[in-house]
């Protein structure tokens, strides 16, 4: 897989920061950030999509130091301006860089539910609403905003781009190299596994299915309910 690695001279927390970059198909891009979890550095994920009208980011670095240069390398290498950035849920892994992009001219999406729980939390907030089940159409991308049911948050959405048959799940979707469910604090275990099947449903034959964190190889769907299913039957 073709990797851009920007390596920056910065030290948080005793580790060097780093922004990667991995093209995933023809216009879809990855990019992981990373910041101190539990004494050590722990990746995020993030999406762009590169289209003729710009191009859009699914939610921001979780590392905000990175921001301006993920701008920075989008530009240098699509020459394309970040024109949205949509938030999956309001933890600060997929909203830190909100205030940011939105000094940028960039327009922040979240839904309604994320707004109204990054106001309680002091989050940073979007300054535009999206629709459960808006169809967003960018040229030749369309892509569906899909709230399922609660399970990581009670506000998670997921992103679906039915024609190139990518599902970015974010933090709702466990990657299989992900040992257990990670941060239940404001996680409903119960009604997951439902809204799990929900997006299984939904979002038929996925051939990428991309999780806030680690990697996406495998099936992140089956992994996560298989995770909810040991957890909920001990």
């Amino acid at each position: 897989m073709k990797k851009l690695l920007i390596f920056l001279l910065l030290s948080v927390s005793g580790f060097a920061q780093k922004l990667e970059i991995q093209k995933l198909t023809e216009d879809f891009y990855v990019f992981t950030t990373h910041k101190d979890y539990g004494g050590q550095p722990y990746p995020a994920n993030g999406m762009y999509i590169v289209t003729p009208k710009g191009a859009i980011l699914i939610d921001t670095p979780w590392d905000t130091t990175q921001c301006q240069p993920l701008l920075d390398s989008i530009w240098r290498k699509h020459k394309k301006k970040v024109i949205l950035c949509l938030a999956t849920h309001f933890h600060d892994d997929r909203t830190g860089g909100f205030d940011i992009f939105r000094k940028a001219g960039i327009a922040t999406y979240s839904s309604e539910q994320t707004y109204a729980l990054c106001e309680k939390f002091g989050e940073p907030k979007a300054n535009k609403i999206v629709r459960p089940d808006q169809m967003f159409e960018f040229g030749t991308h369309r892509f569906r905003v899909i709230y399922p049911g609660e399970g990581h948050t009670p506000d998670n959405i997921v992103v679906w781009f039915p024609a190139d048959k990518i599902l970015y799940g974010g933090c709702f979707v466990k990657s299989e190299e992900s040992p257990d469910l990670g941060n239940l604090a404001d996680a409903n275990v119960q009604a997951w596994p439902n809204s799990i099947q929900n997006v299984m449903s939904r979002c038929p034959d996925a051939k990428f299915v991309i999780p806030g964190h680690l990697g996406w190889q495998g099936n992140a769907l089956e992994h996560t309910l298989k995770l909810l299913q040991e957890h909920n039957s001990r």
